[in-house]
């Protein structure tokens, strides 16, 4: 059955059915060609993969940065970021990055903050003399930090399939996104002085002061969120549900940049959006069933500690494996599919299953800029209005920084674990 699921998935795929679809087509025809099982049992797992209470944070997310779009939050992000770092040659796209990373600890979403943060600051970089290219192509990078910083959909998934703790992943999460950040600020102060792009950065830059007070109500929102995580106030799915009425307040109630009657479309974009998340949970849950019926992840398990010697081979290994799948895949089902199946084998070197997580979600996060199907590509050239062809050539150098920072958050597991580690 397991070439049966791995050919007849991969084929699904080639044919652009979608993902959703082509898992679902897939664990069907497992079951009616090397089965004995009933099709009653696709609507069964598929459900159950569904009934979880963690997984009800997805939606609220979801809705979430869809009301903080709309509801002015993004903006003074972009503006205070703009006021701390955005005085510099290269302080306009460096503003990019930290407004990217604290609307990622709001959001959860990257392909949100690249919407949200994008149709902000690629007009604004370009008008300050960026060529368009580049402009996107630092957006898409920075955006991928939706999915790295707390609270973030991926990790939500990856604790769901593995049985981690969600709590402990967010906290993992923190370190490791703090340093993608720093090289990716490193990254375009080092690129705009190299390329000679940013002299006027800092042109319209408001005081820090002001762009605080501005930005104060906004910024509280991930101290309120991570902080009564951390704190045992609350769990990520009842943070979640904080989050949308904080951000229901603050653009209703503080920053009136929302009315009531924006409300049904927020609300029907979010169920949309979740909805087609869900439906790759649901297909992901039945296929990880099946792959386990078949005794797959025992297979791979007895294969890998055969085949490597040492965790750093095995870490190795499944980076190279990642990085060329999330090119392709999308992230939710990649993580549905592959954490299960993966996560045993890792605990088996000895490798930390929070640690581990950590590590697939950066390096998936990675494929979401990078060609051909990288979702923050086409959300930044949809922005941007340019082909996603015309970025490739200015990817360069984003992806080769994500490599080596992710290279660095493999082999130096504190990194991750440390903030963990002490809050125990």
């Amino acid at each position: 059955m397991n070439a049966a699921l791995a050919f007849s998935l991969v084929f699904f795929f080639a044919i652009t059915i979608p993902v959703a679809v082509s898992i679902a087509l897939a664990s069907i025809f497992g079951i009616v060609l090397f089965s004995n099982l009933p099709l009653l049992v696709v609507p069964q797992k598929m459900f159950t993969g569904i009934d979880s209470f963690p997984l009800m944070a997805v939606p609220f997310f979801i809705l979430a940065g869809n009301l903080m779009t709309k509801g002015g939050v993004s903006h003074r992000l972009v503006d205070f970021a703009k006021s701390l770092v955005g005085g510099t040659q290269g302080g306009l796209a460096s503003s990019c990055v930290v407004a990217c990373m604290v609307f990622a600890a709001i959001s959860g979403s990257s392909v949100a903050t690249t919407f949200a943060i994008g149709s902000i600051l690629i007009p604004a970089m370009i008008r300050h003399g960026y060529p368009v290219n580049m402009a996107a192509s630092i957006q898409a990078s920075s955006s991928e930090l939706g999915v790295i910083i707390p609270p973030s959909v991926p990790l939500i998934l990856y604790a769901v399939s593995t049985q981690t703790s969600i709590t402990q992943l967010f906290i993992a999460g923190i370190g490791p996104g703090l340093l993608v950040a720093a090289a990716l600020i490193l990254m375009v102060q080092i690129w705009c002085r190299v390329a000679g792009h940013g002299k006027q950065d800092g042109d319209d830059k408001k005081p820090v002061v002001g762009a605080f007070i501005s930005a104060f109500w906004a910024l509280m929102m991930p101290v309120i969120i991570l902080g009564g995580i951390y704190g045992g106030v609350f769990t990520p799915t009842e943070a979640a549900a904080v989050a949308v009425v904080y951000a229901l307040f603050l653009g209703l109630v503080v920053y009136k940049e929302m009315t009531l009657r924006d409300l049904p479309e927020l609300f029907k974009s979010a169920a949309i959006s979740s909805g087609a998340v869900m439906l790759i949970i649901a297909a992901a849950s039945l296929f990880s069933f099946l792959i386990s019926l078949s005794g797959m992840p025992n297979a791979v398990g007895a294969w890998a500690q055969n085949t490597f010697t040492h965790a750093w081979t095995f870490l190795l290994a499944v980076n190279a494996l990642l990085f060329f799948i999330g090119m392709f895949i999308e992230t939710s089902a990649a993580i549905l599919v592959l954490a299960p199946i993966l996560t045993p084998v890792a605990m088996a070197f000895g490798i930390d299953p929070v640690h581990f997580g950590i590590v697939i979600v950066v390096n998936l996060a990675l494929g979401m800029f990078t060609p051909p199907l990288g979702v923050n590509l086409f959300a930044a050239a949809q922005v941007a209005n340019i082909p996603v062809q015309k970025m490739f050539r200015t990817l360069v150098i984003p992806v080769l920084t994500m490599i080596t920072t992710l290279m660095i958050i493999t082999y130096v597991p504190q990194i991750s674990l440390f903030l963990r580690d002490v809050m125990q």
